[in-house]
């Protein structure tokens, strides 16, 4: 018989194999071993073999879920650091967000209505593009489930961390403030986080995108998710 995982045992396994993936990825340098991917990739198995319930696994690693707003909060020590740069630019950065912001809840919510979703279903979508807390909030507000949306979050910010500076190479953007700018506006904190291994400054243009498109979401989603079924209808 399988011995149940103890959920004491949940907080030094994810420090543990975050910290093996954290050696991995900065040995290889490869985009597709992110540590954060490697980490669900190994966990969510284990919970599966030791019958370890979720609500156990979380309730002994609850202290890393508690440390994810004030690590979002130290994201703003490089944008401060480039405030000065920030005040001379802030009328097109403003306006980059916005724009970034309605086309991300714009694009997702579309696809999924086209795709046959229900508008349930797409109203989880729709903030799939800023950070975790906000997303759940704003999905709750218009009729989503949280649950779905906080999985589509974790979904894009890998997938922006994994290919997004490929893609810069492809499209030819060479710019740090371009492509903060872009990952901070689709992939949240976990593309934050990237971009600020990448390059400093990068990551402070990144930190911004992250917190205004989260407010611009916020004040703009509950108008903007009726209009896109008013389409669809």
């Amino acid at each position: 018989m399988l011995i149940l995982m103890n959920i004491w045992w949940s907080l030094p396994l994810t420090l543990i194999i975050f910290y093996l993936a954290r050696k991995l990825a900065a040995r290889f340098k490869w985009p597709i071993l992110n540590p954060l991917l490697i980490a669900i990739v190994v966990i969510i198995p284990i919970l599966l073999v030791t019958h370890t319930a979720y609500e156990d696994y979380f309730a002994g690693s609850r202290i890393l879920n508690d440390l994810l707003q004030p690590a979002v909060v130290a994201l703003a020590i490089p944008l401060y650091q480039q405030l000065h740069q920030i005040r001379a630019q802030w009328k097109s950065l403003i306006s980059i967000c916005f724009i970034g912001s309605i086309a991300a809840m714009a694009s997702g919510t579309a696809i999924a209505l086209w795709a046959g979703a229900t508008p349930e279903i797409a109203a989880s979508i729709l903030p799939k593009s800023v950070t975790t807390p906000i997303a759940m909030a704003v999905a709750d507000s218009i009729g989503g489930i949280p649950a779905i949306s906080a999985a589509c979050v974790i979904a894009v910010g890998i997938l922006g961390a994994i290919f997004g500076h490929t893609l810069f190479k492809i499209l030819r953007i060479p710019t740090h403030a371009s492509r903060g700018l872009a990952m901070g506006t689709v992939s949240h904190a976990v593309g934050t986080a990237r971009a600020a291994e990448i390059d400093y400054i990068e990551g402070a243009y990144s930190s911004l995108a992250l917190m205004t498109c989260g407010i611009i979401t916020s004040l703009t989603a509950p108008f903007i998710f009726p209009f896109i079924l008013h389409l669809f209808s």
